[in-house]
């Protein structure tokens, strides 16, 4: 927590905590438009920062996107394999302490769960204690395991509160299975909620529930608005409306309008403010002054000293050229949501406490995973016959050094005889398991000449077994090395053809250069003969390349010409429309049509989108 001190409430102190909750739209992005995982936590000055829609699977949870330092982690993953859900939503909060373990930290939690129904553990179903959350008992186990395997939820204790971090659902008005999704979900979280104020706890819920509880929370609100089921559902969640729930947010607030979290991104309507506020930050319960008349006592009055949106964070920044006026490469880095923030007071430390069994830090990908006997002994043997075959390998390669110290004129064989024979001793019985050949340790009393023949019959044999032996281990030959076996193979026929072949070439060469003259000398007089083709007649090439380029360029102008002719223009504004196409299911999937450019905005701003619509002659090739 915070080291600040809160002002005394009837004699008691504490200090201050701060939380803040952010649907990052992708986890990994945003750590990478911060540059790190770390500075992205430290730009919150928070105590407690709750992420949604990270977008991660589990076995995605590297040490980059799970581990801070200073930080605790708990992680939800999504674990569907439903069309469109793979990889989607997930949530994930990060406690800053000073220390994991015997702390006394109320930012560390005491206790922590994945999910919010009680069967999962450690990211899996747990079937052998498969015992469902207090209050839960009514609802049967499949429906709770398909609520609880979109990543949505992660509880944490921290034992004046509880806390849970939340990604509510989106479902469409007309989609019936993701409609029925969402009301299971909230039922079966309320009862969860219901049962915890039951007990005494006090209950904290932030992040994106997807839901604007008023119209105040929405940009031009329909005549409609007040009429969804979910909306209802929230509003009568709310100390207002009879419900448990404060809504810190309003309560700060209760007149404040155009106060919006959430921007619909592909409209532009960041520039004009035109959103909705869908992220929030509930709390129910008793204040922590347990002693005291209880009327006029209460969270919000005791312990709440701010709330607010986090707008710095928004992506379009004052100044950012707007698209229809050139500003249509402009990339907008972050969220298409603001970040949301409480500052409490007056907290005080709870016992000495380790973090929890679900932590992040214990994640198979993070701590490791714990190997059985048999799996080490497999690996052992396996790096046993790797280094078997790397020896055999190593001998060969030694008994090649000593022929190339043969060739040389100015040094004597001796020079590598000792290296040589103890080599050739060593590696002999690996040489012969590995299916090699024992090249022999030349006497030194032999000639050079001699040398030379043996050595070149050598060299040919250790080549075949070396290809042999990386054939064996399931090595694939390179381009160099394809390219190098040729040229080996034209080096033997040069030698077989003796001096002829040498006065055949016109190439200068050095004495030592070994390549292949033939190969050359045909390639060189091919090239030659091209040469002469191309430089026949460079006018009419010329020519004939720039009456092409002059051909493509006037055809491209035309179709360019017709493109631009071809796209209407907005009626508010006189100005060329965009292309968009339907991705959304239906029978209009596909179908392209044109819109006004500007970004959308209130229909009393003449600068916003003036409304313009009009459908294309056909439908876009992604329909097909």
């Amino acid at each position: 927590m915070s080291s600040d001190p809160a002002p005394e409430e009837d004699g008691r102190s504490g200090t201050a905590m701060r939380m803040v909750t952010y649907n990052v739209n992708g986890l990994r992005q945003r750590i990478s438009q911060f540059g790190s995982l770390l500075r992205l936590l430290d730009s919150f000055d928070a105590d407690i920062v709750c992420f949604q829609e990270t977008k991660l699977r589990r076995q995605e949870l590297t040490a980059d996107v799970v581990m801070a330092e200073g930080y605790e982690s708990f992680f939800s993953c999504t674990r569907t394999s439903d069309k469109g859900r793979t990889g989607y939503a997930g949530v994930a909060t990060f406690c800053r302490v000073k220390s994991a373990f015997s702390s006394s930290e109320v930012a560390l939690p005491v206790a922590a769960e994945e999910g919010f129904t009680g069967l999962l553990r450690n990211g899996r179903i747990d079937e052998n204690h498969a015992s469902v959350a207090g209050g839960l008992e009514e609802f049967a186990k499949d429906d709770l395991l398909q609520v609880d395997s979109e990543g949505r939820c992660v509880i944490t204790d921290h034992g004046h509160f509880v806390l849970f971090n939340i990604y509510g659902p989106r479902a469409d008005s007309d989609d019936a299975d993701r409609t029925e999704f969402k009301l299971k979900f909230f039922k079966i979280l309320q009862r969860r909620w219901e049962y915890l104020l039951q007990q005494g706890k006090r209950v904290f819920v932030v992040g994106d529930l997807n839901i604007a509880p008023a119209a105040i929370d929405r940009c031009e609100a329909g005549p409609d608005f007040e009429k969804n089921e979910f909306r209802k559902w929230l509003r009568s969640m709310l100390v207002e409306n009879g419900g448990p729930f404060f809504d810190i947010f309003r309560a700060r607030h209760p007149d404040r309008k155009d106060a919006y979290t959430c921007w619909p991104s592909n409209t532009g309507a960041e520039q004009f403010n035109f959103g909705s506020r869908i992220d929030h930050i509930l709390c129910a319960g008793s204040c922590l002054h347990e002693d005291c008349d209880p009327q006029g006592h209460n969270l919000i009055a005791c312990h709440i000293k701010d709330c607010d949106i986090l707008t710095t964070y928004k992506r379009w920044k004052p100044g950012n050229t707007p698209r229809w006026k050139g500003g249509w490469s402009t990339k907008l880095e972050g969220s298409d949501h603001a970040p949301v923030y409480v500052c409490l007071e007056g907290i005080v430390d709870v016992p000495q406490h380790d973090t929890p069994s679900v932590s992040a830090r214990y994640f198979p990908t993070i701590r490791g995973i714990q190997q059985t006997i048999v799996s080490v002994l497999m690996k052992r043997q396996v790096s046993e016959q790797v280094e078997g075959c790397e020896m055999s390998t190593s001998c060969l390669e030694e008994d090649v050094t000593i022929s190339s110290c043969s060739r040389g004129t100015d040094r004597s064989f001796g020079d590598c005889g000792l290296s040589g024979s103890l080599s050739s001793k060593s590696c002999a019985s690996s040489n012969q398991s590995a299916g090699s050949v024992n090249l022999e340790v030349h006497d030194q009393s032999r000639n050079f000449a001699a040398v030379g023949a043996s050595d070149s019959a050598h060299g040919n044999q250790y080549s075949e077994v070396k290809k042999k032996a990386k054939k064996g281990q399931g090595f694939q030959l390179s381009l160099l090395s394809f390219f190098q076996r040729n040229l080996d193979s034209c080096n033997k026929d040069e030698k077989s053809n003796g001096n002829s072949s040498l006065n055949a070439v016109h190439i200068q060469k050095s004495d030592d250069q070994t390549n292949c003259n033939f190969a050359k000398d045909e390639d060189s007089r091919s090239l030659q003969q091209n040469d002469l083709d191309i430089s026949a007649s460079p006018l009419d090439q010329s020519s004939l390349g720039k009456g092409k380029n002059d051909v493509a360029l006037l055809e491209w102008q035309r179709i360019q010409q017709v493109m631009q002719n071809s796209i209407p223009l907005c009626k508010g504004h006189r100005e060329p429309c965009v292309s968009r196409v339907v991705k959304k299911a239906g029978p209009n999937f596909g179908r392209r049509f044109y819109t006004c450019p500007r970004a959308e905005g209130p229909a009393s701003n003449p600068e916003a989108n003036c409304g313009f619509f009009k459908w294309a002659s056909s439908k876009s090739k992604q329909s097909k």
